[in-house]
């Protein structure tokens, strides 16, 4: 009988799984199946693109994983039986001998009232179309809010004053603007949104959302046709309601080869994990740690089902890298650990650098079983990991 494994999620994590899994492992002894709810893989990474007018190439998974062995069943999970060995979903149920959670993470509104009722996300396909819609309505002189002043929200004020430098942009920032950057990115950033337009408000926490505006801490009313909250992330609600051990953040909680702790035929990769590195620090939500972690995950299974070995974790950062708008970014080195070296590559060449990483990781999902090409290989082996 052949070993079930089957991949939850079809994002940067659970489709790079996927596709290494079917590439070290023969078809006559395993059946992989990837369960994801959107027909299409989604390029998380460059949703603030999407939002504001820019068109993705659609990857179609049944397209991208055709020959692969890789059976595609588009459907939505609703809950999983980690005793049972099986997972429900809106159109039926399935068996595993193997489990890959890499359900991800989705926009959380940190309990700050109105969020959910009155701003956007754009942590998905369906939440950027919406924002962009949005946008569009929007005429010469609406004012635009984006509260959070992590790499999502630098991202998204960015593009979105980029591309209509007809509207009035702003960034609340819970610190300061890029405080965990090296001085050098920190004034690169604030020169980017003094070159932009971009109002900033420092160290301002949001307490409210409405229809038409938020307002802070200090009781201040900031006025917003457009709110876009990019605030925090929180991983499916799924794995909290099932046996399996989870952290206080819902993640499973895994050991250094991407297994359960609780439940040794499930692993978990990418948002979903609560995982370690090289030195023992916990990965953070972002495709740095996604790719990586799906890596290891199937390494291990394939090595438990072929009585292989598998090297030392040696996951670990060197950069963080962030967009502002299409023709200028951040790439601050980081040590493995993802502590802010006093150097960074600015403008021109880190975009170009960002672009190169971003379309490497996506090649890499539409070519599952093949090999990135040698050239851009190298040039992303410089940089990788790095946040986007």
């Amino acid at each position: 009988m052949k070993h079930r494994i089957v991949v939850l999620g079809a994002g940067y994590a659970g489709a790079n799984a996927a596709g290494r899994l079917a590439k070290r492992l023969h078809p006559a002894d395993t059946e992989i199946t990837l369960v994801n709810a959107d027909p299409e893989f989604v390029e998380r990474v460059r949703m603030h693109q999407l939002a504001t007018g820019q068109d993705l190439k659609p990857r179609l998974l049944t397209d991208v994983f055709a020959g692969t062995g890789v059976r595609v069943r588009i459907a939505r999970v609703t809950g999983v039986d980690a005793e049972r060995k099986t997972v429900a979903l809106d159109d039926g149920e399935i068996a595993y001998d193997t489990l890959v959670y890499a359900l991800g993470s989705a926009a959380a509104d940190s309990g700050v009232p109105g969020v959910a009722e009155h701003a956007h996300h754009i942590d998905g396909k369906g939440s950027a179309l919406r924002l962009r819609a949005r946008l569009a309505g929007l005429a010469a002189g609406g004012t635009v809010l984006v509260v959070g002043g992590g790499l999502t929200g630098i991202e998204a004020v960015t593009e979105i004053a980029e591309a209509r430098p007809d509207l009035e942009v702003a960034l609340a920032a819970r610190g300061g603007l890029g405080a965990w950057m090296s001085e050098k990115a920190q004034r690169h950033l604030r020169g980017t949104f003094e070159r932009l337009g971009i109002t900033l408000y420092e160290d301002t926490g949001i307490t409210r959302v409405g229809p038409d505006g938020a307002t802070t801490a200090a009781g201040r009313e900031i006025p917003a046709q457009v709110t876009v909250w990019t605030a925090g992330f929180a991983v499916h609600p799924i794995a909290a309601a099932t046996t399996l051990e989870v952290s206080t953040t819902g993640q499973i909680v895994v050991d250094d080869t991407m297994r359960s702790v609780s439940h040794p035929d499930v692993y978990a990769v990418g948002d979903a994990a609560f995982a370690t590195g090289v030195n023992g620090t916990p990965l953070r939500m972002s495709c740095a740690s996604g790719v990586p972690t799906a890596y290891r995950a199937a390494d291990a299974i394939v090595a438990d089902l072929t009585g292989g070995t598998l090297p030392g974790n040696k996951i670990g950062y060197t950069g963080q890298c962030v967009s502002l708008g299409r023709r200028d970014a951040v790439v601050q080195w980081v040590t493995p650990d993802d502590r802010p070296k006093d150097s960074a590559l600015t403008g021109k060449t880190a975009a170009r650098l960002k672009e190169i990483i971003c379309k490497a990781a996506a090649w890499s999902v539409s070519h599952p079983t093949s090999m990135l090409p040698a050239r851009r290989r190298r040039i992303v082996k410089a940089a990788e990991p790095v946040s986007v």
